[in-house]
This record gives structure tokens, sequence and C-alpha cells, in this order.
């Protein structure tokens, strides 16, 4: 039997997480001891696996319970479907992203241009259709590939160094 760090450390996820995913009722431990500690089983390990790689889908928690109950194949169809389609969406907005990007890098001084300022440089954004969430993807995205770029990117629009900071942050969330 497992404890719930030791079950958090052997799927790779936080303890926190591990908490989070019973507290929600999507993983029950198989038992207590006599000091009230939680302990999981191989059952546990092998659901606490299957909600990890449902979450790497991008599926929301609330869809997990139909998902690892696996009673109805079409509801788990039509979810992991639907699923998919978002996906697809997602993958034709960043599409529509590199596109704005690479118009913009067709002139290259136009970044260093004073003109460009975060406020600018949204509203071409949304013009290419994207939504908040999608720059936030975008910026996320960005901090991931090349952290020192997203700095320099940032500061080219004369953003002060603590909202720099800000962005930053949350894109390495």
């Amino acid at each position: 039997m497992l404890s719930v760090t030791q079950l958090a450390k052997r799927v790779g996820v936080s303890r926190t997480t591990v908490l989070y995913y019973e507290r929600v009722g999507l993983l029950e431990p198989a038992s207590r001891s006599e000091n009230g500690y939680r302990q999981y089983g191989d059952k546990e390990v092998e659901r606490l696996e299957a909600i990890r790689a449902y979450r790497s889908f991008g599926l929301p928690v609330t869809q997990l319970t139909d998902l690892l109950e696996r009673e109805d194949e079409a509801v788990q169809e039509h979810i992991l479907r639907d699923q998919f389609t978002v996906l697809e969406k997602e993958i034709q907005k960043l599409r529509q992203q590199q596109d704005s990007i690479m118009k913009l890098l067709k002139k290259p001084g136009l970044l260093q241009e004073t003109s460009m300022t975060k406020e600018r440089w949204t509203e071409i954004m949304r013009t290419a259709g994207l939504s908040d969430q999608d720059m936030e993807n975008w910026h996320k995205r960005f901090e991931k590939l090349e952290p020192g770029g997203h700095q320099e990117f940032l500061e080219s629009l004369n953003i002060d160094a603590a909202e720099i900071e800000k962005i930053r942050t949350w894109s390495r969330g």
C-alpha cells in the first residue's frame, strides 16, 4: 500500500493533486491505516494514471467520472469526440497566431517601433480572431519555448517591469 505522497510520486503528480481528486470524488483511498492515513493500492494507481492521461488530453475534471466508470461507451465516445473537436479548433487558432506572427516578422522593424504598444499588439491579435484565452495560451507557449525571447518581446511593447514579471509568472503556470 502507498501513502498519498508515495502515490503522487509514483504517478508524477503533486500530493495536493491527489487530495483534490479525492475531494471531487474521482479517487478514493483503498483503505485507511489505524492512525487514519490514506492507503492506496494498484487499483488506485491505475485510476490516477487514467485521470492523469485524460487531463493531459485537456479534458475538464467534471467530465472524468463518465470516462473512468466505463459504463456507457457512447457517452465516452461523445466526450472524446467533443474534446477532439475542441483541440482541432485550438490548433486552428494556433495556426492563425503563427500566421499573424509571420506577417509581423515580414516587417522586422515593426516590433521595434515605439508605436507598437501592448494595446496595439492586443488589437492586432484580436483582429486576427484571437480571444483573451487564445492570447493567454500564446504567451504560455512563447514563455515555454523561448523565455528570453518572451522577455524581450514584452519589453519591446514598453510594458513596465512589474507587469512583465506578472505576465511571465502566469505564463509559466
